[in-house]
């Protein structure tokens, strides 16, 4: 059996590990205040060109999301996102289980649009009895997309300016943030990222790391007593240079944008091998994950042989399934897929 089920059903990178090992019998402060987490944080900041980016590490993307937006918004605010985010669709409402409304706009393939939030907000600063509403404060989105699309510049520019012209907080869910940085025609990157948003995380879990996530308030705008709100959440490591040493190593030497380049690459000649078959896809993702509508009959078979993600029923004969590459996926794997592939 192989899987192409997810991008973090494997360990971690072996240079991830390799850096563990090297430093497992040392001893350090907790909670992160060690020597490699500082060393992480330095060059993450230089990373994104944020010398006064605050930079915390938290255990995973749902943790994240809740203390983050909770940590940012007032008691009575709510978040903006596409019908399509992870906090509206696959967190448990770990959100609205702080005391904050998610209010969902029309998803495009994934994405959330300029004019959308544009219109919702005219609505909402026009409706007299506004104040008995949530009030939003916060937009949230993905990058990439739950569906693997990626955002460009003026597009992201423009949800900025809107955000700016309401006073809403700008946060960027980057739980697989090398794959939209890696992605052909990409054109967005750390640093014009830190410049267009309030908070960003850069993903770890599904990048390369055994666990963690990146928070970076790029200016150093973290919400005051934000250690204490990561402890709040339980999002807080008490061996917090578990994460620190792990995204020291995924930052030294390339790494993050590595692993995210071969998942990309393996990703490609998978869809090619897809395509072959004639099979259409949900949407042209340029990431790591394609999105495939297969014959029902296809499914059974393909299942027997191959892990990979049930997405939603396309009609009666038809299912959309996802098929997701990671820096594990090896040329062998690649090759048994055809393989299996071919045997229809």
């Amino acid at each position: 059996m192989i899987s192409f089920e997810s991008d973090y059903n494997n360990g971690a990178h072996p240079q991830v590990l390799e850096q563990l090992m090297e430093t497992n019998g040392k001893q350090s402060l907790t909670y992160g205040f060690d020597e490699w987490t500082d060393s992480a944080k330095a060059k993450i900041r230089e990373a994104c060109e944020a010398t006064e980016a605050q930079i915390w590490f938290l255990s995973g993307g749902t943790q994240t999301n809740a203390t983050v937006i909770d940590g940012m918004l007032a008691h009575c605010e709510a978040v903006i996102t596409a019908e399509t985010g992870h906090i509206n669709v696959h967190e448990a409402g770990a959100i609205e289980f702080t005391g904050h409304r998610v209010i969902s706009l029309p998803s495009h393939q994934g994405l959330l649009k300029a004019e959308d939030l544009e219109a919702y907000m005219d609505w909402f600063v026009h409706d007299e009895s506004s104040e008995h509403l949530a009030q939003p404060g916060m937009v949230y989105i993905t990058y990439p997309s739950e569906l693997g699309t990626i955002y460009h510049q003026v597009e992201l520019k423009a949800i900025h300016e809107v955000c700016q012209k309401y006073d809403l907080k700008l946060y960027v869910d980057g739980a697989r943030m090398g794959y939209g940085l890696a992605a052909e025609g990409a054109d967005i990157t750390l640093p014009w990222l830190a410049r267009h948003c309030d908070a960003f995380y850069i993903g770890g879990t599904k990048v390369g790391a055994l666990c963690g996530e990146a928070v970076v308030f790029p200016r150093g705008n973290a919400p005051r007593r934000f250690f204490s709100i990561i402890k709040q959440h339980g999002a807080l490591m008490a061996k917090g240079r578990l994460i620190g040493i792990q995204f020291d190593a995924l930052f030294s030497d390339g790494l993050y944008l590595q692993i995210a380049r071969h998942a990309i690459e393996m990703a490609g000649r998978m869809k090619a091998m897809f395509k072959r078959k004639g099979w259409q896809f949900y949407l042209d993702s340029p990431t790591n994950q394609q999105f495939v509508v297969l014959p029902n009959e296809e499914v059974a078979r393909l299942e027997k042989q191959v892990q990979f993600t049930h997405w939603e029923p396309v009609g009666d004969s038809h299912f959309l399934c996802r098929f997701v590459t990671s820096w594990a996926t090896t040329e062998e794997d690649l090759r048994t897929l055809e393989r299996i592939l071919d045997e229809a």
